[in-house]
């Protein structure tokens, strides 16, 4: 019996190990499977389900559809964009970031960053909900409001904490152009942004986002118009103090509203000597906004740029300061038909003419999201 129970101590030792070693890898296997196996199914099978394009309301644009929005890509919550570092801080780090291009990999898929430009609140921004929903990590959102402005966004909202660090700035001055850099540096600290598009409060989207996505990333060139005018508000402009950096024949005009690719994007906020001529001898009449990329681009990177803009201004109501306004009594079929193919911009080669207009007023909302289903090719 002595030897009887000497040997049933260490049985029984090895029986509850087996029972304490099967029950923790019990508990480790459930644990994996509610919580990495889930991670992993998220993070690498989850693709994007996107609304097809009406055939009949969006015609086909050659040549734009070598990029596809479907990709598997990283859902993540983007992080607040407030900092501490000054403009020279900011665009020195944002032009030292180093570029993945390895865009096969899901983890590094391209996106197109949208610059909002703002005095305060978006009043469209129902719109912009509508045209940015169900693509989520194909698009990075940074909006450059006056300081004072402290509303925020739903948590639900594409705009949720996607303010910047902003100051004060003035109509047509270079503080405008400061703004403009700003937004491209904060992007640019993003190496997954390939595209950047500059919007104001009053602009809207034409066409859903797969069309524009795609769009955008079949092009090789940027979209910046640069013209020369011969006339006071072109040439008029030029000061003869900016030369010898600066000839009549590199002056140019342009409109506010671009698109870049990065390589530009990198190329503008990393001038300095350019800015400071500007800054100091483009004082009104002479508007830095029209003219300080424009002349830029000329001078060094004409061939970086389709040498047009994407986003439709009407200024054919001559001698005005400002372009014309948008509201509610203009919302037709026939007037979004003709913005968004109209043939009156030159170098010209797809149907699609403008991504972008402005400026609509906050009375242009509600027939603008009647007439979605024409513009964006799905069911309110």
């Amino acid at each position: 019996m002595g030897e009887i129970k000497s040997l049933a101590t260490p049985r029984v030792f090895i029986i509850l190990l087996v029972v304490f070693i099967g029950s923790f890898a019990t508990l480790y296997i459930r644990s994996f499977s509610n919580f990495d196996l889930q991670n992993f199914v998220v993070h690498h099978f989850v693709t994007i389900s996107l609304p097809e394009e009406s055939e009949a309301l969006v015609p086909s644009v050659s040549n734009i559809s070598d990029t596809s929005t479907t990709e598997a890509v990283t859902f993540r919550d983007e992080a607040p964009l407030m900092h501490n570092m000054s403009d020279t801080e900011l665009l020195s780090r944002a032009s030292s970031v180093v570029e993945i291009r390895d865009f096969t990999n899901e983890k590094q898929v391209q996106k197109v960053a949208f610059l909002f430009l703002t005095p305060g609140p978006l009043p469209l921004s129902p719109l912009w909900e509508m045209f940015f929903q169900g693509h989520e990590g194909l698009y990075s959102i940074y909006v450059h409001p006056h300081p004072s402005f402290n509303e925020t966004y739903p948590q639900d909202s594409v705009f949720y904490r996607r303010a910047i660090p902003s100051q004060p700035l003035d109509w047509g001055a270079m503080s405008m152009v400061a703004a403009e850099r700003r937004l491209l540096g904060n992007a640019l600290l993003d190496s997954s942004n390939q595209r950047f598009v500059l919007l104001s409060d009053s602009c809207i989207p034409l066409f859903n986002f797969t069309t524009t996505f795609d769009y955008l990333m079949a092009s090789n060139q940027s979209f910046l118009e640069s013209y020369d005018e011969d006339t006071e508000r072109g040439r008029g402009r030029y000061n003869k103090l900016m030369w010898p950096a600066i000839t009549i024949q590199d002056w140019r005009k342009g409109s506010q509203w671009f698109e870049l690719h990065r390589d530009l994007a990198l190329k503008i906020i990393s001038d300095t000597k350019y800015y400071d001529i500007f800054e100091q001898f483009c004082l009104p009449p002479c508007y830095s906004d029209e003219h300080y990329m424009p002349t830029l681009v000329n001078i060094f990177y004409s061939k970086m740029s389709s040498n047009r803009t994407v986003t439709y201004v009407d200024w054919s109501r001559l001698g005005e300061a400002h372009p014309g306004l948008f509201g509610a009594k203009q919302i037709t079929r026939e007037f979004l038909n003709e913005i968004r193919f109209g043939t009156k911009n030159v170098n010209v080669t797809s149907t699609i003419c403008n991504l972008f207009a402005r400026k609509f007023s906050l009375d242009a909302l509600e027939p603008l999201l009647l007439m979605a289903p024409l513009m964006y090719g799905f069911e309110i």
